[in-house]
């Protein structure tokens, strides 16, 4: 199929080693099966003779041994002048298509030789004498395998005149390996091209790991360069390349249409004109008999820019490799649209997806999922809705890398598993960082409703203006906004099933916010000529509250890091938990002197009520810090322990 694709693009003549290399290997086995022909007539005639088996011979010509010694040994007459064997159509079969492989190799190099030698096969059709049937006349056999001039023209004599003009041909080739390329027919400047092209190849070649292909052909045709590679094993998956002097002109074809756009992709850093994406048929493509064209043509302005792109070309053949495999694979875990972007990610970081698939793919990262996750990741589920998308690509990428490497390095599949899972493990942590991300906001807008209060206080002491429906107002959008906040985080909770833990911080949070409004809105109501001691009190109280809340943002943020082995942030984020429960005691101690100064002050009840009120909002609040203090402890000894 590939030689087909690539006769249907015009560039047949790059393929003259590789079919004068197949009529040759066709030329032996066409012997064998002639012999083996001649051998069961023997045996058909005289049953109590040995039967020759022609393993080796067959053997030696890739012919399964065991299929021509059942062959032979099965052969019988069937009447006086017929013989009869197992899988003899077959045979018969194989015997045409050899001869057929030989005549083109022929035509190729010698067109006008290839002429006459089809007009003699088919002049041996004609006669009946190749006709695959489950019996054949003994008559036919010595015909076929004769070489008398008195028995006029028959196969073998054919394939004997075939057999010289392919070594003819063979010679005229002078094959040479260049840089592992099989090159002949080159003039003296296509040598660098040929080696820049093969420097790329050779760079990433190993990433294929054991899937074989990749070989590489080069010759001078038409006047310029042909360097023809199979890629993988793909039908019409093939590049051909065109040099002439610094003009390089690119030929691929491909049964996938996200795979040559992906191809093109891979050059964006060259001033390469792309066009195609068209598609043909071909017979024997699968259901829909189409492959897809696209080419690409590069003019560099001298010859190291030439061979850079050519250096380019070759790198990259590696990556379509089982690319569309890889692709399907990775669909099952994030979107379509990212697993192409991480296998883009993988060609240009030189790390491709050969090693993934070779040491299981789907299976690494369901035993990940198995072992580090069966709690928190649900049969089926994609990567993506448990991590987020960004954790699942970086996760994905992540696993890609460490299975080339492991590859490369030699080492156990094992390992390559426990890196994986450790992996997944630390990305899941960072789910709960995210989470964690939201706490922190909370706070932040907790501090920002005891700064504003905080301000109106010091207003009110001031004489300053104080326009307390102004600070109920502001209040009130900023527990609107934490209570969005708490909404979403649990939502995620819920859906990542994340730690319990994470939902019970969100809501201490949220309950400190909650009473930090209502104080704002008692604090409003404050008169305008309250009693200085009074106002002081009040504003020592806020300062432990403000404490309080700057105090839980910072515990939250060392905690995000903590997953991540930093042994600072342990530290820093529990002491923020005993130095809640200091703030907590504090604000007691506030309140509590708070209030007796207004039950020993003889003030207005208006103003009794509003101090004790807001007060105890105040104090209300450090508690639900101090019970929030708790919980992160709580999560974060699970870090420390994990």
């Amino acid at each position: 199929m590939k030689t087909q694709i690539i006769e249907e693009l015009g560039q047949g003549g790059i393929l003259l080693p590789t079919l004068v290399a197949e009529g040759l290997a066709a030329n032996d086995r066409i012997k064998v099966r002639m012999s083996a022909l001649q051998a069961a007539a023997q045996h058909a005639r005289d049953p109590n003779r040995p039967a020759s088996d022609l393993g080796i011979e067959s053997q030696t010509a890739g012919i399964a041994p065991a299929a021509i010694a059942t062959l032979i040994g099965g052969a019988h007459m069937v009447g006086r002048d017929r013989l009869a064997a197992p899988d003899l159509a077959k045979l018969m079969k194989d015997i045409q298509d050899d001869a057929a492989t030989m005549i083109r190799a022929v035509d190729a190099g010698a067109p006008d030789e290839g002429t006459k030698a089809n007009a003699r096969l088919e002049a041996i059709r004609s006669a009946g004498l190749l006709d695959a049937a489950s019996e054949i006349e003994v008559a036919r056999i010595a015909r076929l395998t004769g070489v008398t001039d008195t028995a006029g023209d028959s196969l073998h004599r054919l394939v004997m005149d075939l057999h010289k003009q392919l070594n003819k041909l063979a010679a005229s080739c002078s094959e040479e390996a260049l840089d592992g390329a099989h090159v002949f027919g080159l003039h003296g400047e296509d040598r660098a091209a040929v080696a820049a092209f093969m420097k790329g190849l050779n760079a990433t070649r190993g990433l294929k790991f054991n899937h074989p292909g990749l070989d590489t052909m080069a010759t001078r045709a038409g006047g310029r360069l042909l360097i023809q590679n199979d890629i993988g094993t793909t039908d019409a998956h093939v590049v051909v390349i065109a040099v002439k002097k610094n003009a390089v002109t690119v030929t691929y074809t491909d049964v996938h249409l996200a795979r040559a756009k992906f191809f093109m992709s891979l050059f964006d850093k060259f001033d390469a004109n792309w066009s195609g994406l068209d598609r043909h048929t071909a017979a024997d493509l699968g259901e829909e008999n189409s492959f897809y064209l696209v080419t690409g043509q590069y003019q560099a302005d001298h010859a190291a820019e030439r061979n850079e792109f050519l250096s380019a070309i070759g790198a990259a053949l590696v990556f379509l490799i089982d690319w569309n495999k890889a692709r399907k694979l990775l669909r099952t875990w994030v979107a379509k649209d990212d697993a192409t972007r991480i296998l883009e990610w993988a060609a240009r970081n030189l790390i491709g997806h050969r090693g993934f698939l070779e040491l299981g793919g789907n299976e690494l990262l369901g035993s990940a999922v198995r072992n580090a996750a069966p709690s928190r990741i649900g049969f089926g589920e994609r990567l993506d809705q448990a991590l987020g998308r960004a954790a699942a690509i970086d996760f994905l990428k992540a696993a890609l890398r460490a299975s080339t490497e492991a590859l490369l390095a030699c080492r156990s599949v094992r390992t390559v598993r426990d890196q994986i899972e450790a992996d997944l493990v630390r990305h899941l942590d960072r789910v709960d960082g995210t989470l964690l991300a939201a706490v922190l906001r909370q706070t932040g807008l907790a501090h920002d409703l005891v700064i504003l209060i905080t301000r109106h206080i010091a207003a009110v002491r001031a004489g300053l203006p104080a326009d307390g429906k102004l600070l109920a107002a502001r209040c009130a959008a900023i527990e609107q906004k934490a209570d969005r906040i708490a909404l979403e985080g649990r939502k995620e909770v819920d859906r990542l099933d994340a730690r319990p833990v994470i939902g019970q911080l969100i809501d201490r949070i949220e309950d400190a916010i909650d009473e930090l409004e209502q104080a704002a809105f008692v604090a409003s109501l404050l008169p305008e000529r309250a009693d200085p001691a009074l106002l002081a009190s009040l504003a020592e109280l806020c300062v432990v509250a403000a404490t309080a809340a700057e105090t839980a943002s910072r515990g939250v943020a060392a905690a995000i890091d903590v997953p991540e082995g930093r042994r600072v942030d342990s530290e820093d984020a529990l002491d923020a938990v005993t130095r809640l429960i200091d703030a907590e005691h504090a604000a007691d101690t506030r309140e509590r002197a708070t209030t007796t100064l207004v039950f020993g002050g003889g003030f207005d009840v208006a103003t009794s009520l509003s101090v004790i009120e807001l007060a105890r909002a105040i104090e209300r609040a450090t508690d639900r810090f101090a019970a929030f203090g708790h919980l992160l402890r709580r999560h974060i000894m699970i870090d420390l322990a994990a």
